[in-house]
């Protein structure tokens, strides 16, 4: 299964994060500081962290919080604003990428193999696939049907 991925452990946190996110929809990413940041179509940004660690936060705390300078932090809000409004089909972002695929979450899985990671959301119609790899310090994220 997924080339040697092992199904790996969620903590209570984990597992409390990933139930407020079943039934919200992928907008969007950006990555930065080692950490995916994640734009749900229910006004939250869910951070991922190279480890699997995660966070949710309303987007507006979500941004407050990433030590950006202060006109980084206003373009990106500006972009999230034009995300959420058109969906981003027709516009290019300097910090934001739309997502991929429609991905509407009905379930998370979550993977380790070394000292790499791997979280699945699985979408209705097609899934997101983020690994990570803590030794280089990676982010790679996919479509996958």
């Amino acid at each position: 299964m997924h080339n040697n991925w092992l199904a790996a452990e969620t903590s209570a946190h984990q597992d409390h994060v990933i139930a407020h996110v079943i039934g919200a929809s992928v907008l969007g990413y950006f990555v930065l500081d080692e950490a995916l940041h994640v734009l749900l179509d229910i006004g939250f940004v869910w951070t991922i962290y190279l480890d699997g660690q995660m966070v949710l936060l309303p987007q507006v705390a979500a941004i407050r919080e990433l030590e950006l300078e202060a006109e980084v932090k206003e373009q990106l809000g500006r972009e999230i604003e034009l995300l959420e409004r058109a969906g981003g089909a027709h516009e290019s972002f300097k910090h934001l990428t739309p997502a991929p695929v429609d991905c509407l979450i009905t379930a998370v899985s979550f993977f380790a193999r070394g000292d790499c990671r791997r979280l699945v959301l699985v979408g209705e119609t097609a899934n997101l696939v983020m690994e990570t790899s803590l030794a280089s310090a990676t982010i790679q994220i996919s479509a996958e049907n």
